[in-house]
């Protein structure tokens, strides 16, 4: 119960970033994901042995952190379950790579090693990137930064339909449970006996969650897609973010450290 109003805050923290005035946040929504996912795709393009050359590619994310006035404890707080499971990817490559790179005075340095750091590296360099991009922007600007760039109007809308329906199915987990823990105070958690009646009443409840919130969205006018009332213009400081970015990242992916 205390896990789904948590996560319930930490949906609503990002949220309420995205509507700050930091100067990252009033950044074209275009020009964010143009950068982010320019970003991405060059910390996925280094060498598996290519650790050093990586190193420098956390300019960007440190940068950004600052300029959007964003605390980094707070955001591997938020990615601590997805981190773990990015870095388990690359656990195993010291188990199938044993190709000798360098000693470290006793100890050889496998490539298995240098690859499992770098696969960590890229993981977590990918990670922050697209959490910074979606707490300075709000999951409006980014449907509305997708509609601009032609993406079907359905994939858009099943996006932001996605992401808005993920609190209401918090809120109504969160109301089984606490209805749960109510009649049964002594219980330590859910008996795994009524696990399936607690998921078919929270299936139910959900589809009705949804019922009605579609026949609002029909009342207020809903044809399928959304029409965005804050729409925003490339300014010249947004074209010049967007160079002086993709600038330093390709200077960055061609720097190489020996």
């Amino acid at each position: 119960m205390g896990k789904l109003t948590n996560a319930l805050y930490e949906i609503h923290d990002l949220d309420e970033m995205a509507e700050r005035n930091t100067r990252i946040n009033m950044v074209h929504p275009i020009v964010k994901l143009l950068i982010t996912v320019f970003y991405i795709t060059c910390v996925v393009s280094y060498h598996k042995y290519n650790l050093l050359g990586l190193l420098p590619m956390i300019l960007y994310p440190f940068i950004v952190f600052n300029l959007a006035e964003i605390s980094i404890k707070s955001c591997f707080r938020k990615l601590r379950i997805v981190l773990p499971l990015v870095c388990f990817i690359g656990l195993f490559n010291p188990f199938f790579d044993h190709m000798p790179i360098f000693k470290l005075g006793n100890w050889v340095i496998t490539g298995g090693v240098i690859s499992m750091v770098t696969l960590m590296l890229k993981g977590t360099y990918s990670l922050l990137a697209s959490y910074l991009f979606i707490a300075t922007t709000g999951i409006e600007r980014i449907c509305y930064a997708l509609k601009m760039l032609h993406i079907p109007g359905i994939i858009v809308t099943q996006v932001l339909l996605t992401y808005r329906y993920i609190t209401v199915l918090l809120k109504e987990a969160n109301a089984v449970f606490q209805a749960y823990s109510l009649r049964a105070p002594r219980e330590k958690g859910v008996r795994y006996k009524i696990w399936g009646s607690l998921i078919g009443q929270l299936l139910f409840r959900s589809i009705d969650r949804a019922g009605n919130l579609y026949d609002s969205m029909l009342l207020r006018g809903f044809r399928g897609e959304f029409y965005y009332a804050h729409k925003q213009r490339i300014t010249s400081i947004d074209s010049i973010y967007l160079v002086l970015w993709v600038g330093i990242i390709s200077a960055l992916r061609l720097i190489k450290l020996i």
